[in-house]
């Protein structure tokens, strides 16, 4: 298993590895089949964030194959470019077997030599494998966003978590 920043290169598979773990997990943002994004404009937005100093895309690379991501977009403004956004997502075969945990090494590796200071991300309430994923890797629950998605036809809240570095 290697954790690596993304390549160009890589356009296609992350396309792919985006939309089956939007179809096997039910905690994403997006559901399965909703997002239907072009090549071109993910390659516009791998783009976009190689591009800009305070933003990556890390993979989990087995052998080849994409299995994880960890994107991580950092705030525009003069005050938020210390901070930066996250969204992780991991196939289910290769859940719980480590690789949330050294995407998030990488990134902290990252974040450290990019002086970002703060890690920000929202997990729905209900995502025990998330949240304790999240809080392992040292993020704390900052507060909650009430019903901030309909799922299933129920409305569910998130967290808002954060880690310091």
């Amino acid at each position: 298993m290697k954790i690596r920043h993304i390549d160009i290169a890589d356009t296609e598979n992350l396309r792919a590895l985006m939309q089956q773990v939007e179809a096997e997990s039910n905690f994403m943002l997006y559901e399965s089949g909703e997002r239907d994004i072009s090549i071109e404009r993910q390659k516009t937005m791998i783009e976009s964030i190689q591009d800009q100093e305070n933003a990556a895309i890390f993979l989990a690379d087995l052998d080849g194959d994409l299995v994880g991501y960890l994107i991580a977009v950092g705030g525009k403004a003069k005050r938020t470019k210390h901070s930066v956004y996250l969204v992780i997502g991991i196939l289910a075969d290769f859940r719980s077997k480590k690789i949330g945990t050294k995407l998030f090494q990488a990134l902290e590796v990252w974040a450290q030599e990019k002086d970002i200071h703060r890690l920000e991300l929202t997990v729905v309430t209900g995502n025990e494998a998330g949240l304790g994923l999240y809080k392992k890797a040292g993020f704390e629950v900052e507060g909650t966003k009430r019903d901030s998605l309909l799922i299933d036809g129920e409305y569910v809240d998130e967290y808002y978590m954060a880690k310091l570095l």
